[in-house]
């Protein structure tokens, strides 16, 4: 049993099955995938004399990646941005847009006019073709003074939430691992921004899956964490006079 332990602190390794990617706070269980990116510029410098480079200059950093969520009977993504846990996770950001070009409620209480405009929603003043832009138009003029007769562009826009990935504000992502041996390890990815998405649906295809791009600020490396294993327990597990618990022994 003691060779056994001393095995097992010598090699730490994590597999997708070891790992829980948490968006935010929220754990979303449909990930499968994420990949990220570092990619610096270098110049190099040139002097007269030589075609041979002086020396190099390093300059701006950039940080990308994706993003892959298997496809079930939602968008997993921003259905559980949406979700509110009781204070026990960020609440969602929404975003700032004009009125006329959202849907929904908007968090001041405004509705969203987009689908109906975009239904063919006609202009009750004008041509007999108001449709489209001129509709825009009037509905927002009509919003901008409100009850009124004093124009007042804050009646213009609102907060909603997003009905896009790339219209969620920054998140953090914080990947967990823990494999069955009881060594850990995570790291950090910050300010994460959804760049694009896209999916698709084929008759040849038994798995349907989202992927998205992305940016970020700044990534905490793979950092190894407390092994519980060499306490002897799981974690929150009581540790008691130095005996086996939970078949470990505590050495």
């Amino acid at each position: 049993m003691i060779q056994q332990e001393q095995y097992t602190r010598t090699f730490s390794s994590f597999s997708g099955a070891d790992i829980v990617a948490t968006f935010n706070g929220r754990v979303i269980g449909e990930i499968q995938a994420i990949t990220y990116s570092i990619s610096r510029e270098v110049a190099p410098i040139y002097t007269m004399g030589s075609p041979d480079p002086r020396s190099f200059s390093r300059g701006k950093r950039g940080i990308s990646g994706s993003l892959v969520f298997v496809q079930f009977d939602r968008d997993a993504l921003l259905e559980e941005m949406r979700k509110n846990y009781d204070n026990k996770a960020p609440q969602m950001l929404g975003y700032q847009t004009f009125i006329a070009n959202a849907n929904g409620q908007g968090m001041n209480g405004s509705m969203g006019l987009e689908m109906q405009i975009l239904n063919g929603l006609k202009a009750t003043r004008g041509t007999t073709t108001g449709y489209g832009i001129e509709t825009w138009d009037e509905k927002m003029t009509e919003l901008g003074y409100g009850a009124t007769n004093t124009f007042n562009p804050d009646n213009l826009t609102d907060f909603f939430l997003p009905e896009y990935a790339d219209q969620l504000m920054p998140f953090n992502v914080t990947i967990t691992m823990a494999n069955e041996f009881g060594q850990r390890a995570g790291m950090e990815i910050y300010g994460v921004q959804i760049l694009n998405e896209g999916s698709g649906f084929s008759v040849d295809d038994v798995v349907t899956a989202k992927a998205y791009t992305f940016v970020a600020r700044k990534i905490k490396p793979v950092e190894r964490k407390g092994n519980l294993r060499l306490e002897g327990r799981a974690s929150g597990s009581p540790v008691q006079d130095n005996k086996p618990v939970g078949g470990a022994l505590i050495i």
